[in-house]
């Protein structure tokens, strides 16, 4: 008897076993919903430090005010600017297209490189990753393992994502992988010029007492603890799952609905997250009116994953797909919070001298299976193409930069620290090295392009250098060699490598000579994945098309 026991309980067990490896995602996937997750608070009011009841100066007298806009993956084609929008230019982001209008629009702006954390410290501190050591974007702890082991899973032709344990394992947890406190920020610098300054929303630089916000330069910090706009069952919102995903799939089982000011612990935020953090911008405009102020408003919109007002979703009209839709009205959402900004600053008396910026921290991702979001440029967030790195960039500031000026020449994320320093008047560090240049001379009028000094772009053995209007783009994985004229095909269709192995030699140089003096990333990469130039992970791959690997 006890012979069959034994065997009926290896039986069931062996059952169990077997039926969990053919659930193994979604045995996952719960897991990482019901783990790992913080307790958070009911929602606080935040007491925004106060700036002086009556000003020392007038408005225009002052070192001028900087708002400082950052969007997430938002398309180059997303805004109707340069001619697009959403869904075939159905909906229009009329007070982006506005701040543009009013200001200088830099036709051939970049960012900092591929992806989000990376492009985020060169934009702070005006530095390569050559000379920080921040070269990759740092992943909640867990989620490189998950993510892989869902991308085997898939149903669709894409190789899975592949995930190094061993560097995983090497690595600091998730908040200590941030930019180092010895790195000089943009925050650093205004606040010796004695700024207030105040950073909302994304940060993705580390947190706590050296890498937080708090502890690069910022007066105060309203940060974005987790990755929900709202909580997914609210009313009030409509959701669009990416089954194809696997880093969807991630983001719906961890991510929560929170806030936390100057790290303290978390709570959740007043409402949609965009509107949200728009609403706490403006507070603190009203609260520092009569001082100079640095606003660092970094929105989390358009990431994935797809959340919008159900407000804003029906008023985009009837778009399809779903998730389409959803993030045309998230797009609605992140122009609203442009205008409510410039509304809010004309309210105020402080238009005139407030330096506005508009950017985003790199172009649209192909996992959100949108195909016309980077039009007409190829490639998306993870790749070096033009679509990865082409982000707009506007400035207004009506005192000094005449409305309708449009700049050629490339500029690009690690020019902004220079810039806005020059333009408040502040300092630059002593004895650091400084990578970008002034762009303020070429968009009031005063200067004329310099020479063409190169911009460089990286992630490990994934490199890139733009120098006039050629750019060259190296690869190990696969091993190949991408050179374009840009001047003459800007949207990167003909490869000219094998036709001028002469700029192929020169550029070449310009990488191996940037690179002869970088510094060892401060942590390394721990994912590897594919990505296709052409095709969305929502679509099949076809035979022959272009793959990318970014490391990660």
């Amino acid at each position: 008897m006890w012979k069959k026991i034994v065997l009926g309980v290896v039986i069931v067990v062996l059952a169990c076993i077997g039926l969990a490896w053919l659930n193994r995602e979604s045995v996952v996937l719960f897991i990482a919903t019901h783990s790992g997750k913080q307790d958070v608070g009911a929602n606080r009011e935040i007491n925004w430090q106060q700036g002086p009841a009556e000003a020392a100066l007038s408005a225009k007298d002052r070192p001028p005010n900087v708002v400082f806009i950052l969007a997430d993956d938002l398309g180059y084609n997303d805004i109707s600017t340069f001619g697009g929008g959403v869904a075939g230019g159905a909906v229009q982001t009329p007070n982006i297209d506005r701040l543009a209008r009013e200001g200088v629009i830099f036709t051939n702006a970049y960012s900092g490189t591929a992806s989000c954390a990376p492009s985020r410290a060169m934009l702070m501190t005006g530095r390569y990753p050559t000379r920080t050591g921040f070269e990759f974007t740092p992943t909640p702890d867990g989620m490189g393992r998950i993510i892989s082991m869902v991308s085997r899973g898939q149903s669709n032709s894409f190789p899975p994502i592949e995930w190094n344990q061993a560097a995983a394992e090497s690595s600091p947890p998730f908040n200590q992988q941030g930019l180092p406190s010895s790195e000089v920020t943009v925050a650093e610098i205004l606040a010796d010029a004695d700024y207030h300054t105040v950073h909302i929303g994304k940060w993705h630089l580390g947190r706590g007492a050296e890498f937080g916000p708090n502890a690069q330069g910022f007066d105060e910090s309203l940060l974005m603890a987790s990755g929900l706009y709202l909580p997914e069952s609210d009313p009030s919102v409509v959701n669009a799952r990416l089954d194809f995903d696997p880093i969807d799939k991630f983001l719906w089982a961890r991510m929560q609905y929170a806030a936390s000011y100057n790290e303290s612990d978390w709570f959740e935020p007043g409402g949609y997250l965009t509107d949200y953090w728009t609403q706490e911008a403006q507070s603190v405009i009203r609260a520092n009116k009569n001082r100079p102020f640095f606003l660092y408003l970094a929105h989390w919109g358009t990431h994935t994953p797809l959340q919008a007002t159900r407000e804003d979703y029906e008023a985009v009209g009837d778009i399809e797909p779903h998730r389409l839709r959803v993030y045309a009205a998230m797009v609605r959402a992140l122009d609203r919070s442009v205008g409510d900004i410039l509304d809010t600053l004309e309210e105020e008396g402080l238009s005139e001298n407030t330096i506005v910026v508009f950017s985003s921290d790199n172009g649209g991702a192909d996992y959100v299976g949108l195909p016309d979001i980077n039009a007409p440029y190829r490639g998306w967030k993870l790749t070096l193409f033009e679509g990865g790195i082409r982000v707009p960039l506007f400035m207004r500031w009506p005192a000094r930069i005449p409305a309708g000026t449009e700049v050629s020449a490339p500029a690009a994320h690690i020019d902004l620290l220079p810039t806005l320093a020059s333009a408040c008047g502040a300092s630059l560090p002593p004895n650091v090295e400084i990578d970008g240049r002034d762009l303020l001379g070429l968009a009031t009028g005063e200067a004329v392009p310099g020479a063409d000094d190169p911009i460089f772009w990286q992630s490990a053995y994934y490199r890139v250098v733009r120098q006039g209007d050629w750019k060259l783009q190296v690869s190990e994985r696969p091993e190949k060699v991408w050179l374009y004229d840009l001047s003459n095909d800007p949207t990167e269709r003909m490869n000219l490598a094998s036709q001028r192995p002469d700029k192929v030699e020169i550029l070449k140089h310009l990488l191996e000579d940037h690179q002869s003096t970088a510094r060892t990333p401060l942590y390394p990469y721990t994912l590897e994945g594919p990505v296709a130039i052409d095709s969305t992970r929502a679509d099949e791959l076809r035979q022959g098309e272009e793959i990318i690997y970014w490391p990660n």
